[in-house]
């Protein structure tokens, strides 16, 4: 797959060139707090598929976890980009609406559908986890 995305602000972009690793609907607590309460649409790459060819993003990752995710944003307008997990090494995750075509996006499963809120839509026949599958 080849794609490219950024921020809201195109102070950051990115290209992606290589096949899509995982796309799934992440229902966890953490991504609720990073979207403002919506589902998270991800995509993962093979870390040396992805190429930030503008800007240099910002990182953050909680110091109070044993396994945090490092979260990527703009500097500027904040938007969050991605991240990295311990869970998918060497792999980065790519939030769906930063792609520039993000209708390229076809869900794979849902995930920690245990922190799921009643107002998140699942698609009917996507195959749904507890945790991660």
């Amino acid at each position: 797959m080849k794609a490219s995305g950024g921020c809201y602000c195109k102070e950051l972009r990115y290209d992606i060139d290589g096949p899509v690793r995982a796309a799934a609907q992440c229902h966890c607590r953490e991504c609720q707090y990073f979207t403002g309460g919506a589902v998270n649409t991800l995509m993962a790459f093979s870390e040396s598929n992805v190429h930030f060819t503008k800007g240099t993003v910002r990182t953050f990752a909680r110091t109070d976890l044993d396994t945090p995710v490092e979260r990527f944003f703009c500097p500027t307008c904040g938007t969050h980009l991605g991240g990295r997990s311990t869970n998918r090494p060497a792999m980065l995750i790519i939030r769906v609406g930063t792609l520039d075509d993000p209708s390229i996006f076809r869900p794979q499963a849902a995930i920690f559908m245990c922190d799921a809120q009643p107002f998140h839509h699942v698609e009917e026949g996507l195959p749904a986890f507890d945790k991660r599958p």
